[in-house]
């Protein structure tokens, strides 16, 4: 690849870029949102990450919210989970960047990571594989039996439902479901619906067009597909910012950025700050300002990747559902807020809906941040997330330099 830059971009700049490739470089829609509306968030991050974690709301509900506001969230549930010949199905659940829903149209993108997982993702997996060498075609004939079903609904049907092990680690899956879930990352099974987050597998064969199920693109040229995605949703960013997007390596990437150079799709420059060459969009927008205001979930597309996040906005940020209560230095699930382009503050959340309430035990502002200003914006955003998750107050506690401010503007 080229070693010297064409151009330079100041720090602001790359930012207001990053955003505005993210989708925060627009106002939001003033109408009501529709199927369209969700689906053009997809046009900007190309893909949804999903997690079990439910504290305020599935995580990939989250990001459409904090780019287009209140919407309905069935709108997504049937554009990933429902298919009809009127309404067909638009995205599809694969390993992405972990776990996450993707446009369907790029599903055979990630065939050569299909090939990669044939054996099981994981060393236990493919234990499970070879001490089970005929369940994976037991359990794809009870599917095409079946049609869609649960790893427990497959298990009962091949009449597997016995006591599980509790002596190992982890989730503790039965074999069947892990077999399930190697046939999901070996593109075998699908899941074409989940019930209360509950995966329905189902032959991707069955689910998906057949035009897509047919493609079968060389890796390089995926790879090279995937980056191109990657670098449109950054607008601007080094190579392990292209390589984190889709969970690449860099003996992927750096061919890819090369061929993207070479065809003028990608411009190298330096960005102030950086210490590592970037890779600007030839059609990436640079608005010169950006302005409103949004929170975002820790899975969130603009900040999951944590030394971006902290280079572009100088914001070090880590999730600390894992971390032993005491030790915490935030909370349990921290939401970064978005003010006018900066991270300027974060708020642990959790939607307690037994109570109607959207609880805040903790805020924290920024360093060098004005608190009255933040805490106005903040409080609004609280409260029009309440209303969209139908939650009757916000309720702010102790915790933070933020939390006698912000309680204040919220009463």
């Amino acid at each position: 690849m080229p070693t010297s830059p064409t151009g330079s971009l100041s720090l602001a700049a790359a930012r207001r870029i990053a955003l505005a490739a993210q989708g925060f470089g627009s106002a939001r829609p003033s109408a009501p949102p529709t199927r369209r509306t969700v689906m053009k968030v997809l046009d900007s991050t190309r893909l949804l990450q999903l997690d079990s974690v439910s504290a305020v709301v599935r995580a990939h509900y989250a990001p459409v919210f904090s780019r287009i506001g209140a919407y309905d969230r069935t709108l997504l549930d049937e554009a990933a989970w429902g298919h009809s010949a009127r309404k067909p199905r638009q995205l599809i659940e694969y390993w992405a960047h972990e776990a996450a829903l993707i446009p369907v149209q790029d599903w055979p993108l990630m065939r050569w990571r299909m090939v990669q997982y044939r054996h099981g993702r994981w060393n236990g997996m493919r234990q499970v594989l070879e001490r089970n060498p005929g369940l994976a075609d037991d359990v794809l004939g009870v599917v095409k039996e079946y049609g869609p079903s649960t790893a427990g609904e497959i298990e009962r049907h091949l009449e597997l439902d016995r006591p599980r092990a509790k002596d190992n680690w982890g989730w503790n899956y039965s074999d069947t479901k892990v077999v399930c879930e190697a046939l999901f990352a070996a593109g075998e099974l699908t899941v074409p619906r989940r019930v209360g987050f509950q995966r329905h597998y189902d032959l991707a064969a069955g689910v998906l067009p057949a035009d897509v199920v047919s493609r079968e693109p060389d890796e390089a040229d995926a790879i090279r597909e995937l980056v191109r995605r990657a670098a449109r949703a950054h607008g601007v960013g080094t190579e392990t910012d292209l390589r984190d997007y889709y969970r690449l390596t860099r003996r992927q990437t750096e061919p890819a950025i090369a061929d993207l150079l070479d065809s003028g799709e990608l411009e190298q420059v330096t960005v102030q700050g950086w210490d590592k060459p970037a890779y600007l969009h030839t059609e990436a927008r640079t608005p010169r300002r950006v302005t409103g205001a949004a929170l975002l979930c820790p899975f969130d597309p603009l900040i999951f990747f944590r030394d971006r996040t902290e280079r572009l906005f100088d914001f070090h940020y880590r999730i600390e559902i894992y971390t032993p209560e005491h030790k915490r230095v935030h909370g349990y699930y921290v939401f970064p807020f978005l003010l006018d382009g900066e991270l300027v503050a974060r708020v642990d959340l959790r939607a307690e809906r037994a109570s109607g309430r959207l609880l805040v035990p903790g805020a924290f502002a920024e360093p060098g941040r004005d608190h009255a200003r933040i805490a106005g914006a903040l409080g609004r955003a609280l409260r029009e997330m309440a209303d969209w998750l139908e939650l009757d107050t916000v309720e702010v506690g102790e915790k933070g330099d933020l939390a006698p401010c912000l309680r204040r503007e919220i009463a």
